[in-house]
């Protein structure tokens, strides 16, 4: 937005001639920047209620530190999804405060002084190989202000494992439960809950699982109602969406 403009704006709210909740819908459709290489959504926070967030695979190291610079001299948080080693490098030369989560593949620089944690979201994994797809979701949905829980290795080989914790299931506003193999968990997991579940197949399992398209195909042939599907390893998808379930439940503080 032209600064000109922007002031105008901000006149006419301080003046009574636009209300506020006026001034935030023209905010979030302005334009967004365009620095050769990508295109910026500087606005989408106020649109979807949190920052945009970029795939890092595809795309040069050089490419994602440009990328991040841009996004943090408009805002406190940069996450990157799918990052190598060799991106986090690059965007240190830029962001010496930023993180890389080498298990998630999750680059990250939070200058917020204080995260909130609103409500509560479990990610369950039914194996400890799906872990790397649950971190996924877990450090993501964390970043986005929610409480999470983790439960790793709970899957329907061991059923035990899983019942041992239902407290802690039937306290979450929503369920992220990641699975690869046959992909069971989430079936079960929404037969014992009253809140949404959202089922993340991963690539994990022998040669039958086809990199994750059975575990998929499973969890879509659910008869348990109540839980949705995200595509296969999609730990971010996940987290997104139990982020609007749990934001919309969780009262503010």
């Amino acid at each position: 937005m032209h600064p000109d403009a922007l002031r105008q704006l901000l006149d006419a709210v301080a003046a009574g001639q636009t209300s506020t909740d006026s001034a935030l819908e023209a905010l979030s459709t302005l334009p967004f920047t365009d620095t050769g290489e990508a295109k910026i959504d500087h606005h989408r926070a106020l649109r979807c209620g949190f920052a945009e967030v970029v795939l890092c695979e595809g795309k040069s190291a050089s490419q994602v530190r440009s990328i991040a610079r841009e996004i943090l001299e408009h805002g406190e948080v940069f996450l990157g999804t799918r990052a190598s080693a060799a991106q986090f490098q690059k965007v240190a030369q830029v962001a010496s405060d930023a993180r890389y989560f080498e298990e998630s593949r999750i680059l990250l620089v939070d200058r917020r002084a204080e995260r909130p944690t609103l409500g509560h979201i479990v990610v369950a994994t039914g194996g400890t190989a799906d872990q790397h797809v649950a971190e996924e979701a877990a450090i993501s949905a964390e970043v986005m202000g929610n409480r999470v829980t983790r439960l790793y290795d709970v899957g329907v080989a061991g059923v035990h494992r899983l019942l041992a914790h239902e407290d802690v299931l039937r306290s979450a506003n929503a369920i992220i439960a990641v699975a690869g193999m046959e992909g069971a968990l989430p079936s079960l997991v929404t037969g014992l809950v009253s809140c949404p579940v959202i089922a993340v197949p991963t690539s994990v399992g022998y040669g039958a699982n086809l990199g994750g398209i059975a575990a998929l195909l499973g969890m879509l042939n659910s008869c348990a109602s109540g839980m949705a599907v995200v595509n296969i390893d999609n730990g971010f998808g996940a987290a997104a969406m139990a982020s609007r379930i749990n934001q919309m439940m969780a009262p503010a503080t």
